[in-house]
C-alpha cells in the first residue's frame, strides 16, 4: 500500500522537508539505491533529482534516491510510497511498519534459521531482502500482479540471486493456491492497489487459504491500513481469529485511538505467539507501537463480524492529506 502517514506504508512522502530519517520518522510517528541511473531498463526514463521512473499496471512508479544513504531508494506508485529498499543494507527497514514485521520475521524461528516465506505483494521486495539477509539459505516466494512493476525494480533494485526468492506475476491469492499445503512457515500479506487492499484478500476464505499453506506453528501477518472509526480493522481481527486463534496486533497508539488514519500489522498463528518479546521490540525506537494480544485485542474488536467472500469490500482510501 501507499503507507499511511501515521503508521502506514510511507517513508518520505512527497513534499518539501521529508528527505532526513528524523523527518520521516516524524512523518511516520504513527507507525514507519540503485546505481546512477537506477538500472533503467526499456520503458523506464529518468526524472528530476536522479528519480528513475516507468508506467506500470497500477500507475506511474518512480524510485527517488534517499539523500541520506547513496544506494537507497523509496519506490513511489502514483506518488504514493511502497517500499524503501537500501541495496547497501537489506537489513535497514526504513517503514515503522516494515520495521515491525520485521520483529515477526527475526521472531519466527531462532536467530539465523532459515525460514520458507510467502510474500503476498512484492513491492520493492523489501521484506524478502531482508529475510535473506537475517536469514541465509532462507527459500521465500514473492507474488505480485503488476509484471511491469516486477521488472522494473528488478532492473532497476536487481536481488542478490543468494536471496533464493522467486517472484511470480500473479494476483496474491492465485499465487498463494499454488503453495504446496503446510509449505510456508510465514506467509506476509502486504497487498494494496492503489492505497487499498483488495476485496478477495480480506476474507475468512483467503485466511482459511493461508493456514492451509501454513506449517504447523507457520505465522501469518498482515499490514492492515485503516482509520476512523476503525471498523475494517476491527472485521479484519475477526477474519483472522476465525481461522487461526492466536493473535496480536500492532499499531502507533493514536491510530489505535482512532485518531489518524495509518496502519496496522496483525500476527496470526496456530500456536502462541511471542507476544513479550514482540511487545518490548514494537515499544522501543524511533516510532514506538503499543501491541494489543489475548481479551484486551478481544476488546478492541468490539465484536466485529468477520468478512466473507460474498459481501466483502476493499480496505478504506486514505484521505488525501495522509501522502501531503
Amino acid at each position: 500500500m501507499a503507507r499511511a502517514a501515521r503508521g502506514g506504508k510511507t517513508a518520505k512522502g512527497t513534499g518539501k522537508g521529508h528527505g532526513t530519517r528524523a523527518a520521516r520518522d516524524a512523518q511516520s510517528a504513527g507507525d514507519g539505491g540503485a546505481r546512477g541511473a537506477a538500472g533503467r531498463r526499456p520503458g523506464a526514463r529518468r526524472g528530476a533529482a536522479g528519480t528513475a521512473q516507468a508506467r506500470v499496471a497500477g500507475g506511474t512508479a518512480r524510485l527517488v534516491p534517499d539523500p541520506d544513504r547513496p544506494r537507497a531508494w523509496t519506490l513511489l506508485i502514483d506518488e504514493a510510497p511502497q517500499s524503501h529498499v537500501d541495496l547497501d543494507d537489506p537489513t535497514r527497514l526504513d517503514f515503522a511498519y516494515q520495521r515491525r514485521i520485521g520483529h515477526l520475521i527475526d521472531l519466527a524461528a531462532p536467530p539465523g534459521a532459515p525460514l520458507r516465506a510467502v510474500h503476498l505483494g512484492g513491492g520493492a521486495l523489501t521484506l524478502a531482502r531482508y529475510t535473506a539477509a537475517t536469514r541465509p539459505r532462507s527459500t521465500q516466494q514473492a507474488m505480485e500482479h503488476d509484471a511491469d512493476l516486477v521488472d522494473f525494480v528488478r532492473t532497476a533494485l536487481p536481488l542478490d540471486p543468494a536471496a533464493r526468492t522467486r517472484v511470480r506475476r500473479t494476483d496474491a491469492r492465485a499465487g498463494l493456491a499454488r503453495v504446496p499445503d503446510g509449505w510456508a512457515d510465514l506467509v506476509i500479506a502486504d497487498v494494496f492497489d492503489g492505497a487499498r487492499t483488495p476485496a478477495h484478500l480480506t476474507t475468512v476464505e483467503f485466511v482459511t487459504e493461508v493456514r492451509r499453506a501454513l506449517a504447523p506453528g507457520g505465522r501469518y501477518v498482515a499490514n492492515i491500513a485503516d482509520g476512523p472509526p476503525l471498523a475494517h480493522l476491527r472485521a479484519q481481527i475477526a477474519t483472522a481469529a476465525a481461522v487461526l486463534p492466536h493473535l496480536a496486533l500492532a499499531a502507533d497508539p493514536a491510530v489505535l485511538r482512532g485518531r489518524h488514519f495509518g496502519n496496522a500489522i496483525l500476527a496470526a498463528a496456530d500456536t502462541p505467539l511471542p507476544t513479550a518479546e514482540f511487545t518490548r521490540r514494537c515499544a522501543t525506537g524511533p516510532t514506538p507501537a503499543r501491541v494489543l494480544h489475548g481479551p484486551e485485542l478481544l476488546a478492541f474488536t468490539g465484536g466485529a463480524a468477520p468478512a466473507h467472500d460474498a459481501t466483502a469490500t476493499p480496505s478504506p482510501a486514505p484521505p488525501p492529506s495522509v501522502f501531503r
